[in-house]
């Protein structure tokens, strides 16, 4: 297989992780994750934390509950592989909202880095570890 089309590959990988989360769609993460893969949310704040994926996970959608409108971004990828495994860094830029008792909306946009560690499975390319830098976090009203 060519290296574009493994990059690309991991990519979908990336972006898969951004639907899952945003719609809450929690029976997609075997296609995103290694069953024995860790996530870093200490970055985050708000008791953001680190560990197997499936208890961040499920920290993760506690803590998206109270904001229902979720749209992550992902750019900026950079992909090097190296035979079964991979390293990746991209920029994500993960706005979310919800609406007020007054009606009023408020939005928070979140932004920073995923360096994920991927290896490849049977089922193709996976995250083995990933580790959220987030770097930008503001509230508007």
């Amino acid at each position: 297989m060519a290296a574009s089309s493994e990059k690309d590959d991991i990519k979908e990988v990336l972006y898969r992780y951004s639907i899952m989360v945003d719609r809450r769609r929690w029976e997609l993460i075997p296609e995103v994750f290694t069953e024995d893969a860790t996530i870093d949310y200490t970055s985050v704040g708000s008791g953001g934390t680190k560990g197997p994926v499936r208890p961040m996970l499920e920290w993760l959608d506690q803590s998206l509950e109270p904001w229902p409108m979720n749209l992550h971004l992902i750019t900026n990828e950079i992909i090097e592989i190296d035979g079964d495994t991979a390293k990746s860094s991209c920029c994500f830029n993960a706005p979310m909202g919800r609406k007020q008792k007054d009606g009023s909306g408020l939005f928070l946009t979140n932004a920073g880095y995923y360096e994920d560690e991927l290896v490849r499975t049977e089922a193709g390319w996976r995250i083995r570890e990933r580790v959220c830098d987030m770097t930008i976090q503001i509230f508007h009203g």
